[in-house]
């Protein structure tokens, strides 16, 4: 009698579970719902688990397809498509291993594709300025592009991250909503030509940030500068063979409520160790161009940052609504650098109509600036090879100054899924003005699995 009562109390708690684990199922987001955050859902509710035990798994997907409409330098319409997939596992430490205010993140990531400003919008020989598919570049490959562990101390106040990751992670920090690079992304990493590697390439890092105030911080960092990383097949390389130096940043960033709505500004400076080549003197001051002699090389090279986002409106009364203004301004040596300035302005309204709240429309503006020195070399090198005509292969491109907007309108499909159509205009892509002006249209998808 009282081993059958057994087996009926044992019974009652598997049923029990059961019913928990078919409630928990039930209330668990399931794939492709529209609610859920990840377009493969909640995994029956192992997924929340999983993040409660501080394992937090990321799977994204971004594909961007540019097409050349009008213009640019070959006017032969055809359409380019580009794409990252990233995967990582972001841990908490205090959670896993009882580690207090410790986390730890590892990122892999693999971009494919082609670019259509490569050879479409831009003349070969020089190249664009900016891209119109900012995903597309540093290699057809698997990389690691974090590894790294991060620990608070002082209640929080200070926080120190050591490890492989980049600059833009931290420093000069921009959101990548529009598809155009001049308006993605940490902007001093796509001018601070060969020492600033941006996304998904990381170097040996250590970042030290503190907080002066709940609102104002300053941060210093320093990456490891080796350009062997870029190369197809290192995306995994940990060893320090290669290092020409190291890139020192600095930053301090305030992030206000302006009338109840947040900003953030940040002003910074960077300096690169290793050596770099000058862009147009030789060791004694002359023209390197007409003396046939190497270029001068100088031991370091610098630059700063300016970056503002503020929100000014809301919706009304929704704070997730509203109009939000940014704008970038960078600034780079001029002995060793070829972009010498960068400024780029941005307006974005989230939740414009009231049937689509989580929709968003945004406009852009960049102008990126040759450094003088370039374009006075550039003409040096023609005159003395005797070349005048832009059409001889061997022409070496003057340029100056390339200008890029872009609107897009994002469509919030689900939580997981925003596709967000774009145009964009190039002026003097590359900054050659005997390049026509281009129109791009543009695809950008956002997913996450």
């Amino acid at each position: 009698m009282k081993k059958q009562h057994s087996k009926t109390r044992v019974f009652c708690q598997l049923s029990a579970a059961a019913a928990l684990l078919l409630s928990a199922n039930a209330m668990a987001d399931e794939a492709f719902s529209a609610d859920s955050k990840w377009m493969t859902g909640d995994w029956g509710g192992e997924r929340t688990k999983l993040i409660e035990q501080g394992i937090d798994i990321k799977a994204d997907y971004v594909g961007e397809m540019g097409a050349n409409l009008h213009g640019g330098y070959n006017n032969d319409k055809t359409g380019r498509y580009s794409d990252q997939f990233g995967l990582g596992v972001a841990f908490d430490l205090q959670k896993l291993l009882g580690w207090d205010n410790t986390q730890a993140k590892i990122q892999l990531t693999n971009r494919n594709g082609q670019n259509i400003s490569n050879d479409r919008i831009g003349d070969p020989r020089a190249g664009t300025l900016s891209s119109s598919q900012e995903v597309y570049g540093r290699g057809h490959m698997v990389r690691l592009t974090q590894l790294w562990v991060q620990h608070q101390f002082l209640d929080g106040k200070l926080d120190v991250k050591a490890g492989y990751f980049g600059e833009g992670e931290d420093f000069n920090t921009f959101p990548c909503d529009f598809q155009n690079l001049a308006f993605c992304g940490s902007q001093v990493g796509n001018w601070a030509t060969g020492i600033w590697y941006n996304w998904p390439v990381s170097q040996a890092a250590l970042r030290v940030k503190y907080h002066i105030t709940p609102e104002l911080y300053a941060q210093i960092g320093a990456y490891n500068q080796n350009p062997s990383q870029l190369e197809h097949g290192n995306g995994f390389k940990l060893s320090g063979s290669g290092t020409k130096g190291t890139v020192l940043p600095v930053e301090l960033v305030w992030s206000p409520k302006l009338d109840n709505l947040p900003g953030e500004y940040r002003v910074g400076y960077y300096k690169s160790t290793a050596d770099a080549n000058d862009v147009r003197k030789d060791a004694n001051g002359q023209d390197a161009a007409d003396t046939g002699a190497a270029y001068r090389v100088h031991n370091s090279k610098h630059g700063y940052w300016f970056v503002a986002q503020q929100q000014l409106t809301m919706h009304n009364g929704d704070a997730s609504r509203g109009l939000n203004i940014a704008a970038n301004a960078t600034f780079h040596d001029k002995d060793t650098n070829v972009v010498d300035n960068y400024q780029s302005l941005m307006f974005v309204y989230k939740g414009p109509f009231d049937a689509r709240p989580k929709d968003d429309v945004g406009i852009g503006f960049a102008r990126i600036h040759v450094n003088d020195d370039v374009r006075k070399n550039a003409q040096l090198i023609n005159r003395d090879n005797g070349i005048s005509n832009y059409d001889n292969p061997l022409y070496m491109p003057l340029r100056d100054t390339e200008y890029n907007y872009e609107i897009n309108y994002g469509f919030h499909v689900t939580n997981w899924l925003t596709v967000r159509p774009n145009l964009q205009y190039v002026t003097h892509p590359g900054g050659v003005d005997e390049v026509d002006n281009a129109l791009v249209a543009g695809l950008k998808i956002q997913s996450v699995f």
